[in-house]
C-alpha cells in the first residue's frame, strides 16, 4: 500500500469533479479524501495498491465530462493512511 497527494488544476470546481473523483476512488478500493482548494484547484489524498493509484491518477487527468484539467501534480503523501471507511469529501481548504 502506498499513498499519493494529487493537486489538480484547471476548470475543476463547479463541475462535479470532487464527487466523480470520490466515486471513482471508491470503485477502485482506495481510501482517502478529496477537497476544493481556495485557489480553484482540487486536492486529493489517496491510499491503496499501486495499480489502483495508477488508475486514479490516469482518471484525474481527464475528470468528469465538464472538467478541463490543465495539470495534475502527483506527490508522495506524508499524511498517515486514513482508517478504512468511505472515501471522504472534505470542506474547502
Amino acid at each position: 500500500m502506498r499513498a499519493k497527494r494529487l493537486l489538480i488544476e484547471g476548470r475543476v470546481q463547479g463541475v462535479g469533479y470532487r464527487y466523480a473523483f470520490s466515486e471513482r476512488a471508491t470503485a477502485l478500493g482506495l481510501a482517502g479524501w478529496v477537497r476544493n482548494r481556495a485557489n480553484g484547484a482540487v486536492e486529493a489524498s489517496v491510499h491503496g495498491p499501486d495499480d489502483a493509484l495508477e488508475a486514479i491518477i490516469a482518471w484525474a487527468h481527464q475528470g468528469p465530462p465538464a472538467a478541463r484539467v490543465k495539470q495534475v501534480a502527483v506527490l508522495d503523501e506524508t499524511e498517515p493512511a486514513p482508517a478504512t471507511g468511505p472515501f471522504a469529501i472534505r470542506p474547502t481548504a
